[in-house]
């Protein structure tokens, strides 16, 4: 009991700070007593729950009451736009995709939070890790963002089954697909009935175009981070019609057909709830399955997952050449072991942020709140727990294994699981995720229709490449080529 009361001194002191800093003047005990924050973010209830359960405790603590607005992650990116464009105003802030900052950001959407964040000691801006300060967080220098959350996408997969057939952990995608063939049609967790050699999210609008774009970058990308994967750098010619492009389509039909005779219309929940049930050897995810590994209220394969950096491939698109050619020093100077991996940080990290046009007294009140979402005493259990989405993001997620260990991961499964974000965090060849203006359009409705007519079999190979290409190339000339090649350079932090 005294360590709760003790954590909730350390709540009010930084809410007090907070305070301070924003100028407010109504009582230290209850700063913004009589303000409501309305906070909009998708239905989840990944993001929502953290967001849903503190909220009382804040207003506890600050008299602010905090209502949860949740709608469709498929209609949260327009709902945000036609709000803001309208000033309609329904929203004083919001948990959204940092991605989408190309477009609220330079119409004056977001409040810039830059002088907030850094006058906030008790969020302690400086330990949350540098990618996420820097790219989730902040558009061409100054901080628009608070993050919650950290995204990188990986592989898991059951360690024990592993070992027990002497199979080594997938090193490229062609490693993936033969170990996900080896365990196709077992049984796996024991139950007698036939299982899984993989489970992936196929759902057409279930966020899955970010597996095929985890696959493609091992492809796409090996020249390091700002070599970019998705657009020629100089002409903002897409990369989605070329052999690499090709090969990972190729990966994603076969992945398609090896796992749950129903995958195609599976979401991330699906995919999740079959792999921790013991139902599938591999899983292309977040870091979400880390934690849900271990929560005995669902899971039966506690202390059995591993977590690795994305598969790669020794063979990589040469741009020069416009074919697949083998790694060398060159080419792929990244590489480990002949293989180039570029981990992908799909999304990015939920995040939050707070409307320009809200009365500054609720900006006050909205800043407080998601800055108490992010400081270490809630945000390090709240990354520990499967179910809220939130995955780690801060210095101290990865250097304090003590929330872990207390959350039932053992010390191996917590630096197996850590040392894959970390892996991918520091790795030179990380896959920034897009983010210019209209990011939602190339993502979530051309390719992600794309995607889902080629896995269906309605249309071909060469066809979805070039359907993929031809309706990217359409919106870049539709907005403005130099506009966009301008924004895509910036987002890579291309400076000549």
């Amino acid at each position: 009991m005294s360590r709760h009361l003790a954590r909730a001194l350390v709540l009010m002191v930084g809410v007090g700070l907070i305070a301070a800093c924003t100028g407010s003047s109504t009582s230290s005990n209850q700063p913004y007593s009589g303000t409501t924050i309305r906070v909009v973010t998708f239905t989840g209830p990944q993001i929502a729950e953290p967001l849903q359960r503190r909220a009382p405790d804040f207003e506890k603590l600050t008299g602010a009451k905090v209502q949860i607005i949740t709608v469709p992650f498929s209609d949260l990116y327009q709902k945000l736009l036609t709000d803001f464009a309208t000033k309609t105003n329904s929203y004083d802030a919001t948990v959204f995709d940092p991605q989408w900052m190309g477009d609220y950001v330079p119409s004056g959407y977001l409040e810039d939070l830059s002088d907030r964040v850094q006058k906030d000691s008790a969020l302690q801006w400086n330990d949350i890790a540098p990618f996420f300060r820097d790219f989730s967080a902040t558009f061409k220098g100054k901080v628009y963002t608070v993050p919650l959350d950290g995204d990188f996408q990986m592989v898991y997969y059951r360690k024990d089954l592993f070992q027990k057939d002497g199979i080594q952990p997938p090193a490229t995608w062609d490693d993936y697909i033969a170990a996900a063939k080896h365990f196709q049609g077992k049984d796996l967790n024991g139950d007698g009935k036939a299982d899984y050699g993989s489970c992936l999210a196929m759902k057409r609008s279930a966020q899955s175009y970010w597996a095929w774009i985890s696959i493609a970058s091992a492809y796409l990308q090996s020249q390091g981070t700002k070599q970019g994967a998705f657009f020629n750098t100089d002409t903002m010619q897409p990369l989605t019609n070329n052999p690499g492009a090709a090969a990972a389509l190729d990966v994603y039909k076969q992945l398609s057909k090896i796992g749950p005779p129903d995958q195609l219309n599976n979401d991330v929940g699906d995919s999740r709830g079959l792999f921790v049930t013991g139902r599938c050897a591999l899983s292309l995810d977040w870091g979400d399955i880390g934690p849900l590994a271990v929560d005995k209220a669902q899971s039966t394969v506690q202390d059995k997952v591993g977590a690795i950096i994305l598969p790669g491939s020794k063979r990589v698109l040469d741009r020069a050449t416009g074919q697949l050619a083998d790694c060398n020093a060159t080419l792929c100077p990244y590489a480990i072991n002949g293989v180039n991996h570029s981990p992908y940080a799909a999304f990015g990290g939920w995040s939050g942020a707070i409307n320009a046009a809200a009365p500054s007294k609720v900006k006050d009140a909205a800043f407080a709140f998601l800055s108490y979402m992010s400081q270490p005493a809630q945000s390090s259990v709240d990354v520990t727990i499967g179910k809220t989405g939130f995955n780690p993001y801060r210095n101290s997620h990865f250097s304090n294994q003590g929330p872990w260990l207390a959350s039932g991961m053992s010390a191996g499964a917590a630096s197996d699981y850590l040392g894959a974000i970390q892996a991918s965090l520091q790795s030179p060849n990380m896959v920034l995720d897009l983010r210019i203006p209209q990011t939602a359009y190339y993502q979530q409705t051309a390719l992600d229709t794309a995607l889902a007519q080629f896995l269906a079999g309605e249309i071909s190979l060469n066809q979805a490449m070039t359907q993929i290409t031809d309706q990217w190339n359409k919106k870049t000339d539709e907005i403005g080529r130099a506009q966009q090649l301008a924004a895509y350079r910036s987002s890579l932090s291309i400076t000549k």
